[in-house]
């Protein structure tokens, strides 16, 4: 074999400077998105934080930082009420729609009946029609059942949903046949199968479907709007509305009502966002 030869079998010197090159141009384009991401985040704590006469200001951080907006904010106005029924509208809508979608995934994956597919279609259908469309008959029904202005007025029509029985009916299709051939030889009914065999390993979906329908109802707008009629029977979605007025807005309390109605939703991802990533990785949906 000839030197030339030789020659070409080396590995090129320039492939791992290449690497680097391409790795670090991803880093700092995922570094620059990141930051661009986060930024509006960080203005709107920023502009809460500023005295009336430096609002508008373009500084990145107030020359004098105050927490008088957020002193007005929660005695102006009943927030930290609204922060509390927010939560547990949030909290019991997330926890029907999961029992609500187990129950019905269970029945789709496990009694094949003939309309079967003809059920999982309409309720994918379903899933198409824009709650504008259903907001009248919604709206009759909780008159007629006196739960206008009520907290259980606001969670009732979001108690199901075909996302939530959509995700856990993937999932659940995966759940190996054998194990529920097993517990229902041994004598163990639907519920119970349900209850103490698939549930338990039904951890990610759950928790990922519990993250996503808890923030879909905190950041619910419309509905509240509609059924509301007392600020402290209302949620903080509504709260924010009234920092803009006709006269103008009052960016500073706006900045701060938005900072806390964002703070609980943020930290609630942040712990539990793990599991919305292992789920959405094993249910196949990117």
């Amino acid at each position: 074999m000839t030197t030339d030869a030789l020659d070409d079998h080396r590995p090129s010197r320039s492939a791992p400077s290449r690497g680097f090159a391409r790795g670090f141009g991803v880093h700092a384009v995922m570094v620059l998105l990141s930051f661009v991401s986060i930024f509006p985040i960080y203005w709107m704590i920023v502009t809460s934080l500023r005295p009336e006469n430096e609002i508008f200001s373009t500084a990145l951080w107030p020359s004098d930082p105050t927490f008088d907006n957020y002193l007005f904010v929660v005695t102006r106005v009943p927030m930290l009420q609204m922060l509390f029924n927010t939560t547990i509208v949030s909290a019991a809508t997330a926890l029907l729609q999961v029992t609500t979608g187990m129950f019905a995934a269970y029945a789709l994956v496990r009694w094949r009946l003939r309309l079967s597919s003809v059920v999982h279609g309409l309720i994918a259908l379903s899933w198409l029609v824009p709650f504008q469309v259903t907001m009248i008959p919604n709206y009759v029904l909780a008159s007629r059942l006196g739960l206008l202005d009520t907290l259980t007025g606001l969670v009732v029509p979001n108690a199901a949903h075909a996302f939530a029985i959509l995700l856990l009916y993937h999932a659940m299709r995966a759940f190996p046949t054998e194990v529920l051939e097993a517990a229902r030889l041994d004598g163990a009914r639907s519920f119970r199968i349900l209850w103490q065999v698939v549930t338990p390993n039904m951890g990610a979906p759950i928790a990922s479907l519990s993250i996503i329908a808890f923030i879909s109802a905190w950041n619910e707008y419309f509905w509240p709007l509609l059924l509301s009629r007392k600020p402290e029977n209302s949620v903080v979605q509504i709260g924010l509305q009234m920092f803009m007025t006709q006269e103008g807005n009052l960016w500073g309390p706006l900045m701060a009502a938005a900072a806390l109605a964002s703070l609980p939703i943020l930290l609630i991802y942040l712990v539990l966002q793990r599991h919305v990533i292992e789920s959405f990785m094993k249910s196949g949906i990117r």
